[in-house]
């Protein structure tokens, strides 16, 4: 071989090893944005996680709100009733002891009335009598 030829066999060497070495670099560039998309593709399945996890205690403290609506509505109906029936009761009563009262008034006035005559009656009476 000639130092020509053993020349050009060198930078041929040369230019290949260049050419490896850019392809290595252009691997490991290729390999650094493959990590780093794997890496946000994991940030973001972490983040679903966590959402998924958020919905799922939405969803249970949902549930048990729900029931504790139930039970109170419950109780409130429970004390509505309670407080209608009270309200009727004490309504009744009101219109029973009304009506209590003014059967004495009614009573009484009778009497008033029976009393007044009687007395009209013995008034007249005793001075028809004593005309005669």
């Amino acid at each position: 071989m000639t130092h020509e030829e053993e020349e050009e066999m060198l930078h041929d060497i040369s230019k290949l090893q260049e050419q490896v070495q850019q392809m290595s670099r252009s691997q490991k560039l290729t390999e650094a944005k493959i990590n780093g998309v794997e890496s946000k593709i994991n940030g973001m399945e972490s983040k679903i996680r966590g959402m998924e996890a958020k919905m799922d205690d939405s969803k249970t403290d949902l549930k048990r709100d729900m029931a504790d609506l139930k039970t109170d509505m419950a109780d409130l109906k429970t004390n509505l009733t309670n407080f209608l029936q009270e309200i009727l009761t004490n309504g009744e009563k009101f219109v029973n002891e009304t009506h209590d009262v003014n059967k004495r008034n009614v009573n009484h006035d009778s009497i008033d009335s029976n009393v007044g005559i009687r007395i009209h009656i013995l008034l007249n009476l005793s001075i028809t009598m004593n005309r005669q």
